[in-house]
């Protein structure tokens, strides 16, 4: 069977969309609905698959990054050290919230929410929160002491859950998982970097999840040439870019505010409502 460059060109399109937005509080989900729209990459069961395989490959991304600390971490656990403990409890109980919600909801979400108009309000919405809440947090800094140097271990597990409740507001396709964590880390008392942190290990168990049920329901019977090359481009691609993001956004969130995405949100939400009302996609 011939292999369709262009539909491979299509999933490479997707991949970098992935990686650009996964880690960034704009929504990937949001993002990959619209362009899969505007480039006719959509409305099949391989593609809902492919999605979540290149957002494991985003994932994959964090585990690189952050080994050394991951790998410590698990040292610390199996030797019963207090520090490694507490840091795998911690990531337990702020994912607790996602399974929860996540498995009651998973078939709603997948049948009512995946649409332009909800893409819409979750981007105007989560922009106009990200303003609000930062704002908020930004007045409290100035009265009350937040420590850049914390670890994740020294999350108490209140902020955890705090933090892994406003993480399900991701479940809304345009909210975005990092926006709705680093919300829930400024409100639990985080700080910038850090609730940015704390949002990439909640990914790991919280996506590997969800990909889990949605890749057992794909009939792999079915799959093409073109679609395994696309699925393995795609999980580099998306790897590749992700890794880049990570890193400059975390130096970013460290001298900026974050407004600049809220901004941005806003008006992609605005921009996509015109496009709604002027039949440009429907």
């Amino acid at each position: 069977m011939a292999l369709d460059f262009l539909f491979i060109f299509k999933a490479i399109i997707i991949a970098i969309v992935e990686g650009i937005t996964e880690f960034i509080p704009v929504s990937s989900t949001g993002h990959m609905i619209i362009v899969g729209e505007l480039i006719n990459f959509k409305d099949s069961e391989f593609i809902k698959m492919f999605e979540i395989v290149i957002q494991l490959g985003a994932i994959l991304a964090v585990v690189v990054l952050y080994w050394n600390k991951i790998w410590t971490m698990i040292k610390s656990f199996f030797k019963f050290e207090q520090k490694g403990i507490k840091f795998w409890l911690v990531i337990i109980v702020g994912t607790i919230p996602a399974v929860i919600f996540g498995l009651a909801l998973d078939d709603i979400i997948d049948k009512y929410l995946f649409s332009y108009k909800t893409v819409a309000v979750g981007f105007i919405v989560g922009g106009i929160l990200l303003i609000l809440i930062e704002n908020n947090f930004r007045k409290k800094t100035r009265r009350l002491k937040y420590s850049n140097n914390l670890n994740i271990e020294e999350i108490t597990y209140g902020q955890a859950i705090k933090v892994g409740l406003f993480q399900c507001l991701a479940m809304w396709p345009g909210m975005s998982r990092s926006a709705s964590t680093i919300m829930g880390g400024w409100i639990s008392g985080l700080s910038t970097p850090l609730a940015a942190e704390f949002s990439f290990f909640l990914a790991i168990p919280a996506m590997i999840g969800a990909s889990g049920l949605k890749l057992r329901k794909f009939d792999y019977s079915t799959i093409t040439n073109t679609e395994v090359i696309s699925l393995v481009l795609g999980f580099i691609v998306a790897f590749i870019v992700a890794l880049v993001v990570i890193d400059g956004f975390i130096a970013f969130l460290k001298k900026k505010p974050m407004r600049v995405f809220a901004i941005y949100r806003i008006f992609a939400g605005v921009v996509l409502v015109a496009l709604m009302l002027t039949k440009v996609i429907k």
